[in-house]
């Protein structure tokens, strides 16, 4: 589907919006990729190196989760029809997370039993069950289970927010978009700052980062609100045709930068203030990219298909990474082997990934993201050549 432009400060027209960001769906995978190497280094697996690889991997993770969140405001606002209902999006976004969720609670819950002999918490499990436990300050609960479901306790509150906050943004005039991106990039840095009058407690694992300070800033629904209203102005800022500051290449280049940066600024700015403007940047300027037409390999076939089953992949990689680090492989004792082990352990997720976006994930959305109602009412829209773009783009969403 097309969409014509007039150059970089004209309009974008919305009426025939491409059906697929195919682009930002390969990057989903890199972005889950990065939580993995986080994740690799967390539990230390790299003999002889592990001080330097905390320092290199330490903001893979962090990078990764705000890609995913500042993306999960951009294409949901890039995919909103006038003609979608509150009531039809939610159920869209529930069966979307609530699957994988499920299926990889109870896969922590029988490991937790079988392996640790760890028993039900009935509390903590009810938590994070219904994708309540980030609300809670205290870190056993939101990293009990499969610790990684805390994001989605925080996207949960992203998609039931959505609605109201659309109908707001929809009142910003285009040329004041940039002016509210501003506005919430400043409250963004001013939450570490906040931070500071907190009293001293112990610090988290290879990190300057208390646990108070990761809730705070990182981990509680509240200030992620910030990065996922973020991904909605800029998807505005695209759709309006205002002017980006920089193209793919150079917001790639600002990541980069960004990145490096993060080993010389105080752990609690690069836990999310750091990157969220040049990872929005790279969104918007990607989705900007595929819409006129350009090609790229991130939106090649099999890039594509690794973004389809990135959210299953990132579900099931610190399962499977923790068990079968120290379950089946157990602690390397050169790096070539952590390496071996680290790859066997990659494969299987991939594996794991696919199983689960192609037998439970994707046939659930299929069969029940949409009501009968819906499905009939769709149909006879399509008839009448009202509808001009797929229904499901929002399903590629970061989750």
């Amino acid at each position: 589907m097309d969409i014509t432009t007039k150059g970089d400060a004209g309009p974008l027209r919305t009426e025939s919006r491409p059906a697929q960001l195919r682009s930002l769906t390969g990057m989903r995978f890199f972005a889950a990729f990065m939580v993995f190497a986080f994740h690799t280094a967390f539990i230390g697996m790299y003999p002889g190196v592990q001080d330097t690889m905390n320092k290199v991997l330490w903001q893979a993770g962090f990078l990764g989760v705000g890609f995913f969140f500042i993306l999960s405001g951009f294409v949901l606002t890039w995919s909103s029809r006038p003609s979608d209902t509150t009531r039809a999006f939610w159920r869209r976004r529930v069966f979307k997370i609530f699957p994988n969720h499920l299926t990889t609670f109870i896969a922590a819950a029988l490991l937790l039993a079988l392996v640790d002999g760890v028993v039900l918490n009935g509390r903590d499990a009810v938590l994070n069950i219904f994708l309540l436990q980030s609300w809670a300050p205290d870190m056993n609960i939101r990293g009990n289970y499969n610790g990684v479901a805390w994001s989605l306790s925080c996207e949960l509150l992203f998609y039931i927010s959505f609605p109201l906050v659309m109908r707001w943004i929809n009142k910003i005039r285009p040329q004041r978009l940039w002016t509210w991106v501003g506005g919430l990039v400043v409250v963004i840095f001013t939450i570490p700052f906040l931070t500071m009058l907190f009293p001293s407690a112990p610090l988290m694992t290879f990190s300057d980062v208390t646990d108070m300070e990761m809730w705070s800033i990182y981990q509680a629904p509240l200030p992620r609100m910030l990065d996922f209203t973020v991904g909605i102005l800029l998807a505005r800022i695209v759709l309006t045709g205002q002017r980006l500051p920089l193209g793919r290449a150079g917001a790639a280049v600002l990541v980069v930068i960004a990145y490096g940066a993060s080993q010389f600024v105080p752990h609690t700015f690069g836990l999310v203030a750091l990157m969220v403007v040049p990872l929005g940047l790279l969104i918007a300027a990607t989705a900007k990219a595929d819409a006129e037409g350009k090609k790229s390999w991130l939106g090649s076939k099999p890039m594509v298909w690794l973004g389809d089953v990135s959210f299953a992949f990132y579900m099931w990689h610190s399962l499977l990474l923790w068990y079968g680090y120290m379950t089946v492989f157990g602690p390397a004792t050169t790096l070539g082997g952590a390496f071996v082990e680290m790859a066997a352990i990659f494969v299987f997720t991939l594996f794991a990934a696919w199983l689960q976006y192609s037998l439970i994930e994707h046939p659930i959305m299929r069969r029940f993201s949409v009501s009968k109602r819906d499905k009939e009412k769709k149909a006879k829209e399509l008839a009448a050549n009202v509808i001009t773009i797929k229904p499901s783009d929002d399903d590629r969403a970061a989750a």
